[in-house]
């Protein structure tokens, strides 16, 4: 895997939808007139039989994607995340009320489509897809969880969503070596003072987080939850019994993403003080995706801040 390091998520997207195609002849792409920019284009030119351009037309590409796991193959139906929001009803009757495995990947999601404005940029869709029964959502922190994230969906029975960005790739997991597998978390750095759960690229920032609050002699457990359905509940409510205190954080809303599932889930199991960090307002033009996550506040020192913030109140 060391060599997709240097790849960026939707590089590694391209690269897994060939590896899946080689493997199974059952595999076929469909997209939006977006082969281009979100690398399926890869799969296109390798087996131009098996792809499908149905234009700029997501509720279609859901139909037809749908249309093609009826008769048996396993489709893989690729847009911008934005973009492919606009077809959740069809997602919703179809995949999801049927229960059909059709597995949807959205592309350049977050604030990685910076340049593109707010009307680019998908802070919603986590909580779109959350909602749908039987729906299962990843959220990838690099290429190596990308590319793991398409390979092992290939059997799935239930309909997929992933969410893959653009070109920020932070090889987290990659130089950590940890191993994805579909609905689980992963404990990263182990503490007992409070814990910072993340999802998507987020895991990056949680883990620099993590070190500033070790040098401030606060031990925390750090935790990378890529796939927010089905949620890993035993870890979840395992991590809060140890620590007490939990921050979530993600490029996403601070309503309907991984810290409302997490919030569900202990205000049932094992209520404690949590923090939800993400956005609460519709995204914004700018340079670069690492600007927003500066102007939105998620970066790992206003991370450490919150958590420690947190402790001192979990401690009164």
């Amino acid at each position: 895997m060391s060599e997709l390091v240097a790849l960026s998520p939707r590089e590694a997207l391209g690269r897994a939808l060939v590896d899946a195609g080689e493997a199974d002849r059952d595999v076929v792409v469909v997209t939006a007139d977006v082969g281009d920019a979100t690398r399926a284009r890869y799969f296109g030119e390798r087996f131009p039989d098996r792809y499908f351009n149905v234009g700029i037309s997501e509720q279609n590409m859901v139909g037809v994607a749908t249309g093609l796991a009826l008769a048996g193959y396993k489709p893989y139906a690729v847009a911008f995340s934005m973009f492919l929001m606009r077809a959740w009803e069809q997602i919703r009757n179809s995949p999801c009320r049927l229960g059909i495995p059709v597995r949807l990947v959205g592309t350049h999601s977050g604030f990685s489509d910076a340049y593109d404005g707010a009307s680019h940029q998908s802070l919603e869709d986590l909580a779109l897809m959350r909602v749908l029964p039987g729906m299962v959502v990843i959220a990838p922190s690099d290429s190596c969880e990308t590319y793991e994230a398409v390979l092992q969906t290939v059997d799935s029975r239930a309909p997929v969503y992933i969410r893959v960005g653009r070109e920020l790739h932070l090889p987290t997991s990659c130089t950590l070596g940890m191993k994805f597998e579909v609905g689980k978390g992963y404990v990263v750095r182990d503490g007992g003072d409070v814990a910072i759960i993340s999802t998507g690229i987020m895991l990056h920032f949680a883990l620099e987080a993590g070190r500033i609050l070790e040098e401030r002699g606060i031990d925390a457990l750090v935790a990378h939850f890529p796939t927010v359905q089905p949620l890993d509940t035993v870890l979840v409510e395992r991590i809060a019994r140890r620590t007490g205190a939990i921050v979530t954080v993600e490029e996403h809303s601070v309503r309907g993403g991984l810290g409302s599932a997490i919030a569900e889930t202990l205000s049932q199991a094992y209520p404690v003080p949590m923090a939800i960090m993400g956005t609460k307002t519709l995204g914004k033009s700018a340079k670069s995706p690492m600007e927003l996550l500066e102007y939105y506040g998620l970066t790992a020192e206003n991370i450490a801040h919150r958590a420690e913030e947190l402790v001192k109140t979990a401690r009164r």
